[in-house]
């Protein structure tokens, strides 16, 4: 057991959630990768890949989480970085499934917007930390952070609108946890609820040819999302995504044929259907497969690691720390819920992979450093309690000791004066006894 409490520090409930969580992934993504075997031909060749995957991100938590937290700030060199491969990404990136967002390595697939994301978490943090006021954050920290989220969301938005729009809304609910001043958190949600009703305007009614024309063949894949989530029976066969539309039908199907406990593990029929089915549509699958039951439990894991963050960043000793969990906490549940909105037929089609579950490379690698990183904190956390614990137990072993002290000085000061007292009434005695024998001579 302290050999375990040794290799495995901080906060236990994340670890044994993380451990869960890679659990689950292993099931499901090898229940729902037929697919993949069907083209490759090899039974173990997609969930081979997936485990040597999440064995090297659970290496990574163990590393990363003892790295000592003061050394995080200096990750802020990622962002730059991060725009360089965001711009070399448009140019020259490899074109996978209509979209335009990775850089190959020839033996693994790489996302920019994956460290991006995590860098602009890491910058924001900073910012929050360093503006940090009695009342809230310095009115400077606001147009900074809108510049880092905007350029770093403007690199991302044509290829990833989704990636997109989950971190600006990450960002959003930091500076609403950092108490960004009233009257910015005002304008800047208005703005953002006018920017949403412009884009889905725009990319809803603006025909798909006047998107070709200037090249934004994205644009055409959001618009047939879009019309599918909340007109799907006005979809023109030209326009049908099979992609997309195919996969929210057969999604919903696997949901309403999975009743409370599931058809088991390795018994979903609609994986076959899925060509998502290990990654954008693994939530379905886990509740085709598991139930309600272990649907439930699922968000649960997420629900709980998300109040488990907000407990450590309520007790970190720097603004900082606070700001940086709170962040990766708010990243990782909101992805994990646009996941799940999607397979549940509450949300257009985003191609967000559940954190840590679904099949992926950059979004699992990363995700185990934002573990790490938060695991990093929380052993700071409690290693901060433990020694104002041994120090309040030294004050008391102290005031015990000076109790005691004064304890033994006020016995042999009283026993002193007994002493005193018993020399003094013997004195007397003496001289009565004197006295005596005086008046009786003289008699």
């Amino acid at each position: 057991m302290d050999l375990l409490k040794n290799l495995f520090k901080g906060d236990k409930v994340i670890w044994i959630i993380f451990l869960f969580l890679c659990l689950i992934s292993i099931v499901e993504v090898f229940s729902a990768s037929s697919t993949l075997t069907y083209k490759s031909g090899d039974h173990w060749g997609p969930i081979r890949s997936h485990m040597i995957l999440l064995f090297i991100g659970a290496i990574g938590v163990w590393i990363i989480h003892n790295i000592p937290c003061r050394w995080f700030k200096t990750f802020i060199v990622a962002l730059p970085l991060s725009w360089l491969l965001l711009l070399g990404v448009l140019l020259l990136g490899a074109l996978t499934n209509g979209a335009r967002r990775w850089i190959d390595l020839g033996f693994f697939q790489f996302q920019p917007s994956e460290v991006a994301k995590m860098a602009t978490i890491i910058s924001v943090a900073f910012i929050l930390s360093k503006t940090q006021e009695e009342n809230g954050i310095n009115k400077k920290a606001f147009k900074l952070i809108l510049g880092i989220t905007g350029a770093t969301c403007l690199l991302i938005v044509t290829e990833n609108l989704s990636t997109a729009v989950l971190l600006a809304g990450s960002v959003y609910l930091m500076m609403f946890i950092a108490r960004v001043p009233f009257k910015q958190m005002a304008m800047l949600t208005g703005c953002g609820l006018a920017a949403i009703l412009l884009a889905f305007s725009t990319i809803k009614y603006v025909p798909a040819s006047a998107w070709d024309t200037i090249k934004l063949h994205r644009m055409v894949t959001w618009q047939s999302r879009l019309n599918n989530h909340f007109d799907p029976a006005e979809i023109p066969a030209a326009k049908f995504d099979i992609d997309g539309d195919a996969q929210v039908a057969h999604a919903n199907i696997a949901i309403a044929t999975s009743h409370i406990l599931g058809k088991g593990p390795g018994n979903s029929v609609q994986r076959d259907f899925l060509s998502q089915a290990f990654s954008d549509f693994i939530y379905a699958i886990i509740i085709e497969e598991l139930g309600l039951v272990g649907g439930a439990f699922t968000a649960l894991l997420y629900i709980v690691l998300l109040m488990r963050i907000g407990k450590i960043a309520r007790n970190c000793d720097k603004p900082y720390y606070a700001y940086l969990v709170m962040g990766f906490g708010i990243i990782i549940a909101l992805q994990a819920m646009f996941n799940m909105m999607v397979a549940v037929g509450l949300m257009p089609v985003t191609g967000q992979p559940l954190p840590l579950i679904s099949k992926g490379g950059s979004s699992t690698l990363v995700t185990c450093v934002y573990i790490g990183m938060i695991l990093s904190i929380s052993r700071h956390v409690y290693e901060l309690k433990k020694q104002k614990e041994e120090e309040e137990a030294q004050k008391q072993e102290e005031v015990q000791q000076a109790a005691l002290s004064l304890l033994q000085s006020a016995t042999s000061l009283a026993k002193q004066n007994l002493k005193e007292s018993d020399s003094e009434v013997s004195e007397e005695k003496i001289s009565e006894r004197e006295i005596k024998n005086d008046n009786r001579l003289e008699i």
